[in-house]
């Protein structure tokens, strides 16, 4: 039997089956997704090799410039708000929440210079993704000996205010995507603490109403990203800690729940007499 009838039908069949199911769909969309990003990987790293000749921050705005491509494949778009807040040229802590796979494509959208991100150890071998977040200077902590990852984290605080880096923390830890955050964990709000160094919380929308793990749906949609003002440390020490994360909590769940017109437990919506935090 000749080849190309098979292909042919094959993929007949594959178009057949997305259009009729929209889990197929999803499936088709999210193998796409991992698929660009291996490849896109790939092709960043030797441009960054051949660009900077190895490991360095600067090599994420080589990264940024193709993951922000892939929008156009899923018919996204970003509305970025007040993003002047993150480009003030000092070290600071950005935190933000944490929904899916999808969020490495909104970090990319705002990603400012000289940024870097905490990412845990098991991703830098995954093959050329970990390649890429090797060379891009992501920090790689092992989450299952706490000595180490402090070691990391302590290094990690000299170095920002050395060489004038910002670090992109998802202090949720995990993705969530129950429409609500999840409490935070300390080690962002310790590592600012140490630096000195203020805390810029950024908060996307829900993607709920294009991107669903549970219904399998995946759909073209709007990302709202809104830039909160920085919180101060200065003078703070490690006492302060459990205070400044409940501020910084709040203040991203009352813009999180308000941008994603999410319901409340009472029945109201976000937007019903909630303002976001400014």
């Amino acid at each position: 039997m000749e080849l190309w009838p098979c292909l042919a039908a094959a993929l007949l069949l594959l178009l057949l089956l997305v259009q009729l199911s929209r889990a197929a769909e999803f499936y088709a969309k999210v193998a796409l997704y991992c698929a660009l990003c291996f490849t896109v990987s790939a092709v960043a790293s030797l441009v960054c090799l051949l660009r900077h000749g190895g490991r360095t921050v600067e090599n994420m705005s080589i990264i940024s410039w193709f993951v922000r491509s892939f929008k156009y494949f899923y018919g996204l778009r970003f509305e970025v708000r007040d993003p002047r807040r993150l480009q003030e040229a000092r070290p600071c802590v950005i935190v933000s929440n944490h929904q899916s796979i999808l969020d490495m494509m909104g970090l990319m959208e705002v990603l400012p210079e000289r940024c870097v991100q905490i990412a845990k150890r098991e991703l830098l071998f995954l093959g050329p993704v970990g390649l890429i977040m090797y060379l891009g200077g992501v920090f790689f902590i092992n989450r299952q000996r706490s000595s180490t990852a402090m070691t990391v984290m302590a290094d990690l605080g000299e170095r920002m205010v050395r060489e004038n880096l910002k670090v992109w923390i998802y202090p949720e830890g995990t993705r969530n995507d129950n429409g609500d955050l999840l409490p935070f964990k300390k080690g962002a709000f310790y590592l600012a603490v140490q630096a000195q160094v203020p805390i810029v919380p950024v908060v996307y929308s829900s993607f709920s109403s294009f991107y669903n793990t549970k219904k399998k749906f995946f759909t073209s949609g709007t990302v709202t990203v809104q830039v909160l003002e920085a919180i101060p440390t200065s003078g703070l020490t490690v006492a302060d800690v459990p205070a400044l994360v409940d501020t910084c909590h709040r203040a991203m769940r009352t813009t999180f729940l308000h941008i994603s017109k999410t319901p409340q437990e009472n029945g109201a919506t976000a937007g019903s007499g909630v303002q976001p935090a400014q």
